[in-house]
């Protein structure tokens, strides 16, 4: 019975790979320092505009700014956490550290969210009077450094978890602060103070389909499902079509954290694949296969010849 890939071809793999995630890792710090250097900065002046104006969007955008820089804080914590080796008591290292930071970003996302629809929603029906020049000031700012950071975070968002939630999060700031100034603009012009708890609504309105969006993704991961884009199922076919493969059970797919994926299975070879030592080759090309077809790089494949997958079927009965 053989589990392992041959020494050559798995090492050399593995290396491309540390040397790209590392690589990865440093592009994702540099960015999200930066990103989170930019988003604490708006959030002070927003608080400052908070208590001049009393505006329940600028209030609504400051809170998820709040939010967002909080979540960036860990995301660069769990950036540099994730870089640490595994050791035989955590033997995928803090990988899965960026999973668990955008599950609280995600939860303190909705609760913003559900915040700012209650207060909203109070605000209808009494809105206060919010002074609408100091509004434009601080939405504009609000704006300017939205949109640096949305160009800072674009061209590292397909790389992790991380980089994509903290990309969302600044493009929602970013309409949050069109929101502020298009409801400053409405109360000069027409004098309807209810543009700003509108307005506050409109932003909340975007935070939270993106906070389930996330919290979807992230519990996903956590319970193990089969990694979006995988067919387990054309995997499995796959693997039968290669030559002396009998059968294939106990397959399965999961995510250990952002494309790292992970597959283990049991392959039946036929009887004389172990006499005559051609197992081995049968293990590089299933291996091959998953790497180079299906893009899953760390793979566990048990072979089996026919007694023991009929011992292992009478086992589970």
């Amino acid at each position: 019975m053989h589990t392992h890939t041959p020494r050559s071809t798995h090492d050399t793999t593995t290396d491309d790979n540390d040397s790209t995630f590392t690589a990865s890792l440093r592009r994702q710090r540099r960015r999200l320092t930066l990103a989170f250097a930019m988003t604490t900065t708006i959030m002070i002046a927003q608080i400052v505009g908070v208590a001049l104006t009393g505006s329940l969007a600028l209030l609504t955008d400051t809170l998820h700014m709040l939010v967002d820089s909080s979540g960036l804080f860990m995301a660069l914590i769990a950036a540099h956490l994730m870089g640490s080796r595994p050791s035989a008591r955590r033997t995928w290292g803090m990988r899965r550290m960026e999973v668990l930071t955008a599950l609280f970003q995600s939860s303190l996302l909705l609760a913003a969210g559900a915040y700012a629809i209650i207060e909203g929603i109070g605000r209808l029906v009494s809105p206060p009077s919010v002074p609408s020049n100091e509004l434009v000031v601080f939405g504009a700012i609000g704006l300017v450094c939205n949109v640096t950071s949305v160009f800072i975070l674009a061209g590292g968002r397909a790389e992790s978890m991380n980089l994509r939630a903290a990309f969302l999060e600044v493009l929602a700031d970013t309409l949050g602060s069109v929101g502020v100034i298009v409801a400053a603009i409405v109360i000069t012009t027409t004098g309807w103070e209810q543009a700003d708890p509108v307005a506050g609504l409109c932003i909340a309105a975007l935070i939270i389909p993106r906070a389930i969006h996330l919290l979807r993704e992230t519990l996903h991961i956590l319970m193990e499902y089969t990694p979006e884009g995988l067919d387990l199922e054309e995997i499995r076919r796959r693997i039968l079509a290669v030559p002396h493969v009998t059968a294939v059970h106990d397959l399965h797919a999961s995510t250990i954290a952002s494309d790292l994926p992970t597959i283990s299975a049991h392959v039946t070879l036929a009887d004389q694949c172990f006499r005559d030592g051609h197992a081995p080759m049968v293990l590089a090309r299933i291996h091959e296969l998953l790497d180079h077809d299906f893009g899953v790089h760390h793979t566990t494949i048990q072979l089996e010849d026919p007694s023991a997958q009929r011992s292992e079927s009478e086992l589970h009965r």
